[in-house]
């Protein structure tokens, strides 16, 4: 399988992240490593994950997924195989939250024993954080990478202008940069990714990975009015604002498409996005052995010049 560059982070992955959202969730541990275990057979290697995921669930307290994925890791024997995504600053209760300095350095050695390894390979500031400086962000995130910690830094959730001022501060401060942005984006949410913010990641070679990239399930074509809103967790709460006449219209030519190329929706969104050229990999859930199968055919998906032409009217 080819393997994209992930901006200058020295890093390649296969075009299909695993979202780790899931695991602990919506998908128990056992049917989590035999998802995994898949995933990893058929030739990816990147896993998203994030300190907080599933602290909305009731029970949960953060760290659930991160466990999982450590656990499963360890039994398998596959750590030197994946590229090991996580992230830090989401609120994990009792005042831990943020981008400071010491917060990042206790976050950090908490996430790294959970996951059962010595280093993250790339570690993303979850959301802006308006009371710390750039600076003191980027210099904890810095002390990582010289103690040997984490291989690379990113963030997710920036605006162009937050973005750019983080390049401006790393320059000004010599410190590393920001490599990898981690944006909402998908064939229905487009308009915070596209234009000035895709701009200045393709101008300054900022590897990109994607989350919501099926618009929270919306884009597999299963919620197609609010008698569907009951078919999973989060369809009464997330997916009910995607039931527009855009949407509508949106699934509708992502049905045409599909069936055109033998596929299902969620395959034609899902290659849609590896086929944008400000890109570097959709990030992606599945709680299902027939819901992963579906996305690694996306990767061999070939969508011509006039299908990404309908779906980018489609979603206009």
């Amino acid at each position: 399988m080819t393997r994209r560059p992930l901006g200058r982070t020295g890093l390649s992955i296969a075009p299909l992240v695993f979202g780790g959202n899931v695991f602990g969730w919506t998908a128990d541990e056992a049917t989590s490593f035999a998802l995994l275990d898949r995933f990893v057979d058929a030739g990816f290697d990147a896993i998203d994950t994030a300190d907080v995921y599933s602290s909305w669930a009731p029970g949960h307290v953060g760290g659930e997924s991160e466990t999982i994925i450590g656990k499963w890791m360890k039994a398998r024997g596959t750590r030197d195989r994946i590229t090991l995504i996580t992230k830090v600053g989401s609120p994990m209760g009792e005042g831990k939250e943020g981008l400071s300095a010491p917060y990042i350095a206790a976050a950090v050695e908490a996430s790294l024993k959970r996951l059962q390894t010595d280093v993250i390979d790339l570690y993303l500031s979850h959301f802006p954080d308006p009371k710390t400086p750039y600076e003191e962000t980027l210099g904890a995130f810095e002390r990582l990478v010289d103690a040997g910690k984490v291989r690379a830094i990113g963030c997710s959730n920036l605006d162009a202008a937050q973005l750019a001022a983080s390049l401006a501060a790393a320059k000004a401060g010599g410190l590393p940069r920001y490599e990898v942005l981690q944006p909402l984006y998908n064939l229905h949410d487009r308009t915070a990714f596209e234009g000035p913010l895709a701009d200045l990641c393709s101008a300054e070679d900022i590897g990109v990975i994607t989350y919501f990239s099926l618009a929270k399930g919306f884009l597999s074509g299963k919620y197609r009015s609010e008698a569907d809103l009951g078919k999973s967790p989060r369809g009464e709460r997330s997916v009910r604002p995607y039931l527009t006449e855009r949407g509508f219209r949106i699934l509708k030519v992502l049905d045409d498409v599909a069936g055109a190329r033998g596929a299902r929706p969620a395959e034609v969104a899902v290659a849609w996005l590896m086929r944008k050229p400000a890109v570097t990999a959709p990030i992606a859930s599945a709680t299902t052995p027939e819901q992963l199968e579906s996305l690694i055919r996306a990767a061999s998906l070939a969508l011509g010049p006039e299908d990404m032409a309908r779906l980018d009217a489609a979603g206009a």
